[in-house]
């Protein structure tokens, strides 16, 4: 905490490194004090010159505001700035929904004899979402209120009157049979596959499932080519939601299970490394130098705004991907590979598995990756190129523009306390040999090898250059292709 006198003599309350009043805020200081005295305070700020002397205005983009309130809580200037938050992104408001071990004998009793629902193994992963309060403040499967929100407005109204980010419906689709037969009952088992009870599904509430206005809202296209658009396509034609009582943690025994850290897991993980700052780097594909040096990068920029121990939380989902994806395992061999290669510094980098299906929806998707890690505990998220994108299913172009999940990631509801940051353009340099960031006054400089590039490298049994990854890192991909060949 730092304090400074106002030139309007108003009493100022810093929660960052010490800045100066910017003085346009300074001459509003004077019109405050006609109805909050000398109680002023300015919940974050961060001055043009000191953010110039930092960059940290490229870093941070356009986020944050200089808040003054007076006594009674009352906006009297607001300033766009480069300020940091050093509260939490949120509190700790995580809603989990596993049944307490004391009571599971008796929930799985009772669920063995309720009415049953097999749900596929993405309904798994979306129920194991649920569980750990990943999509707090949500208790089960979205009513038809919840959902008619999440996919008109990108977030849910709760009932204190908050905005809280929700951008993807997560919902549970059942046929007309399912419907029909269980249509009465008060509480339902959600069984998977092999016939294993999940949950309880409470207060059922059925209501149709418009597959076509889902996901034209969801994914501004509605083109059957699409690897989830095609999932939903399949689906029942009915949305069940209510309340969840998940019968016990769910483990998939794959050799992972040690990484799927809930939110109160990796809070408590932070909590106990020291972190003054929590930045998070969600990805679905291996990590290249380029994005080592974006991580890096970051850890160092907060540094020199004041955080004493930055934490990395590098995050690849785990949920189901489409095809061509490189498979979880081999993506988590490959993140320790580029730890042990020193890459990425092991004291302040914790690496966990976020268990959410890919869903592929752009702009949309990209809020819930960042609202979910804001439930983890993060205080920055690294918003990159195209995230949460694609190719077109049926055209020769990406189905969304570039900038465009950064862009609304700066803008959301809800997302109002967490940092986003974005990535500064990282390619090969030529002349250095290594992942440099990119100087666009000397672009014949550098090379941009694309994911697809990287793959078709690894496939070929190519090298690429020196410095593009770390050398244990890129085996872990040559070996994954020749056990395909």
């Amino acid at each position: 905490m730092a304090a400074f006198l106002g030139a309007a003599g108003a009493s100022v309350t810093v929660r960052s490194i010490p800045t100066v009043v910017t003085s346009s805020c300074i001459q509003k200081f004077d019109a405050a004090k006609s109805f909050a005295g000398n109680s002023v305070s300015v919940k974050f700020f961060f001055t043009e010159s000191s953010s110039s002397l930092l960059n940290s205005s490229e870093f941070l983009g356009n986020r944050n505001f200089v808040i003054v309130k007076n006594a009674v809580g009352k906006n009297v200037c607001s300033q766009q700035t480069s300020a940091v938050l050093s509260e939490p992104a949120v509190e700790d408001g995580i809603i989990e929904l596993l049944v307490p071990e004391s009571s599971r004998k008796a929930r799985q009793a009772e669920a063995a004899g309720l009415q049953k629902v097999v749900v596929n193994d993405v309904d798994v992963q979306w129920i194991h979402v649920l569980s750990e309060g990943w999509a707090s403040p949500l208790k089960g499967f979205m009513r038809e209120k919840e959902y008619l929100q999440a996919i008109h407005f990108n977030s849910l109204r709760t009932d204190d009157g908050k905005i809280v980010n929700q951008s993807l419906p997560i919902v549970l689709a059942v046929t007309t049979g399912d419907k029909e037969r269980l249509q009465t009952e008060k509480s339902i088992t959600l069984t998977a596959e092999d016939g294993h009870a999940i949950a309880i599904l409470r207060n059922p509430e059925f209501y149709p499932h418009r597959k076509e206005e889902r996901v034209a809202r969801t994914f501004g296209i509605t083109d059957g080519g699409h690897p989830y658009v095609e999932k939903i396509y399949a689906s029942g034609d009915w949305l069940v939601g209510g309340e969840l009582e998940v019968l016990e943690p769910i483990k998939y025994n794959d050799g992972l299970d040690q990484y799927r850290l809930s939110p109160r897991q990796l809070r408590a993980e932070f909590k106990k490394r020291g972190a003054d700052a929590v930045y998070a780097f969600q990805l679905r594909n291996p990590v290249h130098n380029g994005h080592a040096l974006l991580m890096t990068d970051t850890r160092e920029r907060l540094l020199k705004m004041g955080y004493k121990n930055p934490i990395l939380l590098l995050h690849p989902l785990g949920g189901w991907t489409k095809p061509d994806d490189v498979p979880l395992p081999e993506r988590m061999k490959q993140h320790d590979a580029v730890l042990e290669d020193g890459v990425l510094d092991p004291k302040s980098t914790v690496v966990a598995i976020f268990p959410s299906p890919m869903v592929y929806a752009g702009p949309t998707e990209v809020q819930w990756h960042a609202k979910s890690r804001m439930n983890a505990g993060a205080d920055f998220y690294i918003v990159g190129r195209d995230p949460a994108g694609m190719k077109h299913p049926s055209k020769d172009e990406d189905l969304y523009l570039p900038d465009h999940g950064k862009m609304i990631l700066q803008m959301a509801p809800g997302l109002e306390k967490l940092n986003i940051l974005p990535f500064r353009v990282a390619a090969y340099s030529k002349s250095q040999k290594k992942m440099a960031f990119f100087d666009p006054t000397k672009a014949d400089d550098f090379l941009f090898i694309s994911g697809t590039k990287m793959r078709s490298y690894a496939r070929s049994g190519e090298t690429p250059p020196d410095g593009f990854m770390g050398a244990k890192a890129w085996q872990v991909l040559v070996d994954y292709y020749k056990s395909l060949a």
